[in-house]
């Protein structure tokens, strides 16, 4: 049970003394009467290793002594199972078992945990909030238990060795009700200042009921009567006295991190032990309701505790267990694509609506580190009107002034929010922290109350309750709380357990047309977890080129599916999907859990990526149905028609020529490691192209030409300085230098990273004040040189480190590639590559989800210096009205752009959680794209893609020379995903305005469609678009996502 703080600052007081008093008999209630029999049980036997349930009489048991046998080590499995009787002189009471596996240290929620099987029945989970089981409500004695425990010990927080025992104790339910009729009021009472009249009129109340218990009596009916007096009075006094006119709407919860301190495997169990705790209480509590989001652990229950899936099931359809969130998993939203975070919608809602048949309205989002504001628009399109979280008040500098709101997303689509305040009212001087993980006690439920923003506004705030992390939830004390503050404490917020989704709708009601509601208008930035978006690279890497790979999977396979070529393999896209869904876990792709979640998730990423790499190459060879060995057949994924450079996996020959249909020359060359390069001009979009190859032809001149350390190409004169960074940089089209005036571009900095706290999430505001400059050039080697493109490296060594930079210069593409390969061994340091750029701006723009975002580049307000480290997706760009930088990249998200600097952030090795965190061989590429004019006249955007998706090359003719499935006519609409629809034949096409304007533009398809619908990111249609020929017209608003399906 939890103690009652007394925390009276008067403590010579009267008052504080008889505070004192009834703490006492609390305490003496608790040690003397409320377990007034019980017995040690032993006998346990053991097994080392984990197996399922099924499997429990198979192997070996050996005896376990639990006074002289220890286990427990870093993730360590094991059962223990024993049997006992229940003593007879147990009849006519109530009877608990309790685990007690005493440790040299503490019980904590990671080490151990249990899952408890009674007579072959899954009953409950064990963890250390809930250690005892209510076995019988009234024993008659004589029953006999077979106990299975199957035992998990993390010692990840713990490293101390366990031993095993339980009891047998008998409870007394009235001296239960009295402790906890007493220690509600009491808690109440110490938040108060003494001469406030809560805390008055409570002790005073508290005080004479203590005085009607009768210790002195050996005769139980005696006691017993005395205790129901004590009752009465507080009923009397306390409880049918009025609360404070405020109410908490509480719904039990527990957030379980998929995956964190503990790998996949771990979280499958602990959300079959906690969800069979909830299940446990609410046979014992009626009034008793549950939360929980995320259908990626109810996925996990139903594979793995079918009996406990059922009985979620059972609770669903009783009004008592509310599934609500929306998404696969709580994702990050940072560094997540727009396509995942519609896929996490798509999939997570549709698993709820198939297996328990509710449609979500809430995005659930408690603990992730800062929110997109692309979300607004991405919520409603997916039939979600809620947003809830509470991260946001970890926020570093800065308190967000509002806990109700509405959020306006780019577009201008805004979503009711509301963060839940909870907090304890004894840390609200502190911090103005709140926590998703609330007691429902008093301390937490009055500090919500004085947290919350908007009290001019409503009167009532959510508060979710219970432990979380396989802390097993709501615990029996939080229910006995809530119990006695529901009836109603004076000075203390009534509580009401119900729905977040009713609280929502009463919420919606309130405030409806309310000029009090405020507004927050763009993403929500958490000040906090800065490093969350560089750490662990390698993951970072997978998560985008798995993003990418399955949105050309689709792509092609659409293609081939509505041509008839080939079936499509939504079952394989599926799976996909659901794994980088998993993956994208606010703990998993932030980089912030531990070396093993890392090798599984490497393990799951290379599976998916050789699954879709295969089905990719198996469907474009029969798109490519006509074999010849003299044609290449070149698809673009990308939705604009596109030059570009195509890299093949095919051998260069000598003296070739590439040509189109038209018998225009494509330069072509051969790679450093022996592949055949070349430039396809005009590859529709969403389609292919078909190029011979000519013996004996021309491959093009070179047009790149190198001269000591100067480059020049028809776009650019780069000269490098001794140390092989970029000194001058001149953009021909304008005579612009990138760079000011004696700086020089990518120059490579390693910063002395160290947070004083959460290591692998943060980066501090001083991370600048040390840094090294990476200088030392071992090597330069130019290791292509062609009509295509000319390739320098150069090799740098750091400290036991080696950097590779492969310079790219282009005959024909406007940017300089800088592809790295990094054998990193360091630690605590922070890599950046610097570009200074001479334009006058306050403002750079990021790519974000399905558009772009400004933020400041300055320092003006702590809200702007607040934004060290910040968000950016493919690209970044700096700019005025007349000439611009934009930094693009294949698999980074960290930067900062502050007072004429661009910094991409590369790497970063923190050594906690993961002591080996990034110290691996790295590849990535960057690029440097210079540009006419501002970013929004630029072709940024069509680079950053070109940079992200490449272009396919197969040996062999398709069924035409030139194909295009659909394609539109305005560059600022970008088709993103083209797919098969999830439930009929049809296509579905998103795309998205990108440059924040009204536009009408025309699809053109590739024949004429029998319907063409507008629908929501869930595929259900809203508008049928009139078709006319091949085509339709459209118009989308600023930053608008449009998702159409077509049948053809």
């Amino acid at each position: 049970m939890s103690h009652v703080d007394i925390r009276f600052a008067d403590k010579n007081s009267e008052r504080y003394m008889l505070a004192r008093r009834i703490y006492k008999v609390i305490e003496d209630l608790e040690n003397e009467y409320l377990y007034p029999d019980s017995e040690t049980l032993g006998g346990f036997k053991f097994r080392d290793g984990q197996y399922k349930f099924s499997q429990i009489d198979e192997g070996e048991w050996t005896d376990f002594d639990s006074e002289n046998d220890y286990w427990g080590y870093r993730e360590d499995y094991a059962w223990f199972r024993h049997s006992f009787t229940v003593p007879e002189r147990f009849a006519g009471r109530p009877v608990v078992y309790q685990l007690t596996p005493s440790a040299s240290g503490p019980w904590n929620r990671s080490n151990p945990q249990f899952i408890m099987y009674f007579n072959g029945e899954l009953r409950q989970g064990g963890d250390s909030n809930h250690s005892e089981i209510r076995l019988l409500d009234c024993a008659k004695g004589g029953e006999e238990f077979d106990c299975c425990l199957n035992a998990y010990s993390d010692a990840w927080e713990f490293k101390g060795k366990l031993r095993m025992g339980a009891r047998l104790k008998v409870v007394d339910d009235l001296v239960n009700r009295l402790i906890f009729d007493l220690r509600t009021p009491l808690k109440v009472a110490s938040l108060y200042n003494a001469d406030d009249l809560p805390r008055i009129d409570i002790v005073k109340a508290l005080n004479d009921a203590v005085n009607l218990i009768d210790f002195n009596t050996s005769d139980y009916d005696t006691f017993a009567a005395s205790a129901e007096a004590a009752i009465d009075l507080l009923d009397s006094e306390i409880y049918s006295k009025d609360a404070m006119d405020a109410t908490a709407c509480c719904i039990g919860h527990t957030h379980i991190d998929v995956a964190w301190l503990w790998r996949l495997r771990q979280t499958r169990e602990k959300a079959g032990r906690s969800f069979a705790t909830v299940l446990k209480l609410m046979e014992e509590y009626p009034e008793y309701k549950f939360m929980s989001s995320q259908a990626q652990l109810y996925a996990f229950v139903k594979e793995d505790y079918p009996e406990v899936y059922e009985g979620i099931k059972k609770m669903i359809a009783a009004g008592r267990w509310e599934v609500e969130g929306s998404m696969w998993v709580e994702s990050d939203t940072n560094v997540t694509s727009g396509e995942s975070l519609v896929r996490q919608f798509l999939v997570g809602k549709r698993f709820f609506k198939d297996e328990f048949g509710v449609d979500n309205k809430i995005m659930w989002l408690p603990d992730v580190f800062g929110y997109s504001a692309a979300l607004p628009q991405i919520m409603k399109k997916a039939g979600i009107n809620y947003f809830m979280t509470t991260k946001i008040s970890w926020n570093e500098f800065n308190k967000v002034p509002y806990d109700t709101f509405m959020w306006k997303g780019i577009d201008g689509t805004e979503i009711l929010s509301h963060f839940s305040p909870s907090t304890d009212c004894f840390d609200e001087g502190d911090s103005w922290q709140t926590t998703y993980n609330a007691y429902l006690n008093p301390e937490h439920i009055l500090g919500g109350w004085h947290r919350y923003s908007q009290k001019d506004l409503n009167r009532e705030y959510l508060c979710t309750f219970g432990h979380g992390d396989g802390g097993g939830g709501p615990t029996r004390d939080m229910l006995e709380m809530g119990r006695r503050m529901e009836k109603g404490i004076p000075g203390c917020p009534k509580v009401k357990q119900e729905f977040a989704i009713d609280f929502y709708r009463d919420l919606e009601k309130d405030v409806k047309g309310s000029r009090r509601l405020p507004k927050w208008a763009g993403e929500l930035y958490l000040e906090f977890h800065r490093g969350t978006l560089t750490s662990q690279g390698r993951n970072k890497r997978y998560n985008r080129k798995s993003e990418l790979l399955y949105h050309d999977m689709e792509t092609i396979c659409a293609v081939a599916d509505s041509n008839g070529i080939a079936s499509y393999p939504q079952q394989l896209i599926n799976d996909g999907w659901k794994i980088i869904l998993l993956n994208q876990f606010h703990d998993i792709i932030p980089g912030s859990s531990i070396k093993e979640v890392y090798e599984d998730s490497k393990e799951q990423y290379e599976k998916l990526i050789s699954e879709g790499k295969a089905e990719i190459a198996e469907t474009l060879g029969k798109i490519v149905c006509t074999p010849d060995g003299n044609a290449l057949t070149v698809f673009n994924t990308f939705g604009a028609e596109r030059d570009d450079v195509v890299i093949t996996d095919m051998p260069a020959a000598e003296h070739f020529s590439i040509v189109d249909a038209d018998g225009n020359v494509m330069p072509c060359q051969k790679s450093a490691d022996g592949r055949l390069v070349f430039f396809a001009k005009g590859v529709p979009a969403k389609g292919y192209k078909t190029f011979s190859i000519i013996h004996g032809g021309e491959q093009g001149e070179n047009t790149v030409k190198v001269e000591n350390k100067t480059i020049d190409n028809r776009f650019f004169t780069v000269r490098f300085d001794r140390d092989m960074n970029i000194a001058s940089l001149i953009h021909k089209a304008t005579g612009r230098a990138v760079a000011p005036e004696g700086e020089v571009l990518n120059k490579i900095y390693a910063f002395d990273d160290r947070p004083f706290n959460h290591e692998a999430w943060d980066i501090k505001a001083y991370f600048d004040q040390k840094y090294t400059e990476i200088n030392d050039v071992s090597a330069v080697d130019v290791t292509e040189s062609g009509p295509v493109r000319t390739v320098i490296k150069v090799t740098r060594k750091f400290l036991s480190s080696t950097i590779e930079q492969s310079f790219i210069f282009y005959a024909d593409l406007p940017r300089i590639d800088i592809d790295y390969t990094v054998d990193w061994k360091e630690k605590k340091i922070l890599l950046k590559a610097d570009f200074p750029v001479d334009v006058n701006t306050t403002q750079a723009t990021y790519d974000i989800q399905f558009g772009n975002y400004k933020r400041p580049t300055h320092r003006n307000t702590l809200w702007d210096f607040a934004q060290f480290e910040v968000v950016g997706h493919k690209w970044v760009d700096l700019s005025d009205n007349s000439f611009g930088l934009s930094v693009l990249n294949d698999c980074k998200y960290g930067h900062d752009i502050k007072d004429g600097h661009i910094r991409t952030s590369l790497l970063r090795c923190a050594v906690n959680p993961n002591s080996e965190q990034d110290r691996e061989i790295h590849h990535f590429t960057y690029s440097l794209y210079p540009h006419a004019g501002s970013v929004d006249t630029s072709d940024v955007v069509s680079q950053g893609y070109s940079l992200n998706l490449p272009l396919y090359c197969v040996s062999g003719k398709a069924a035409h020379s030139s194909y295009s499935l659909v394609s539109t006519d305005k560059d600022n609409i970008i088709i993103e995903t083209v797919k098969k629809a999830e439930d009929s034949s049809d296509t579905v096409i998103r795309a998205y305005e990108t440059w924040n304007k009204t536009t009408d533009c025309v699809y053109t398809f590739d024949r004429v469609p029998k319907s063409v619908y507008v629908c929501n990111l869930l595929e259900e249609n809203e508008e049928q678009l009139e078709v006319n020929g091949s085509t339709v017209a459209l118009r989308f608003k600023p930053f608008e996502i449009k998702t159409v399906k077509v049948t053809f």
